[in-house]
């Protein structure tokens, strides 16, 4: 039997035929899933891993943990942004501000109520002092003498010399702002000697010497 066309035509029109030049619509929101879903993963994975970590350490060195991530965030423009916020009108217009000297170094020192940081320049202590123990002592010697060193808040603007005679400079600067808290802090601070100021500089080059005193090696012929 012969169909005719019309019957043909008819037939064929229910089939729906697959596209191959258009792109399938439901591919992008799938990709979309998927990466979602990795993220999702892999943000749940740090912060079990962060969790285990801190279940392993003891209570003081996740608080010591802590604050490094802290000193982390404030670093650059955010560490200096941030003091200017906690001294407002600068160093001058604050109340408990002291200046130390040592050399030719010159430290303005300004104290407020906090938890024992240290700031110079607008950058934290240790980096500017390259992490050397025995300066960064120097900044904490008059506050562990009274038992201040997690009381106050050290802010310093230094200028002149080197880092040794900047960091004792700020010791004399530090001194002087806790007698100006009390009259009280005197008598401890000056029998350690932290009130003295040290008046000793480098002698300076004579003419005809290599230097303060070192003469040439003399030649008899």
């Amino acid at each position: 039997m012969a169909l005719s066309v019309s019957s043909l035509a008819a037939a064929l029109s229910h089939l729906s035929l697959p596209s191959t030049s258009t792109p399938k619509p439901h591919q992008a929101p799938l990709l979309r899933l998927r990466s979602t879903y990795r993220r999702a993963v892999s943000l749940a994975l740090r912060a079990s891993a962060a969790e285990a970590f801190e279940a392993d350490l003891p209570a003081e060195e996740v608080m010591a943990v802590e604050e490094e991530a802290e000193e982390d965030a404030l670093s650059g423009i955010a560490l200096r942004k941030y003091v200017k916020q906690r001294l407002p009108g600068g160093f001058a217009a604050q109340r408990i501000t002291a200046t130390g000297r040592r050399k030719t170094a010159i430290a303005r020192v300004v104290l407020q109520e906090g938890t024992g940081k240290v700031f110079i320049n607008f950058r934290d202590a240790k980096e500017y002092l390259q992490g050397n123990p025995m300066w960064m002592e120097y900044c904490k010697v008059p506050l562990m003498t009274l038992g201040f060193e997690k009381n106050y808040d050290v802010f310093v603007k230094v200028h002149g010399g080197g880092l040794s005679g900047q960091a004792q400079a700020i010791c004399l600067g530090v001194a002087r702002a806790l007698v100006k808290i009390s009259n009280a802090n005197r008598v401890p601070l000056k029998s350690e000697g932290l009130l003295t100021r040290d008046t000793r500089i480098v002698e300076r080059k004579k003419a005809g010497l290599k230097k303060a005193r070192k003469r040439p090696q003399f030649s008899k012929r």
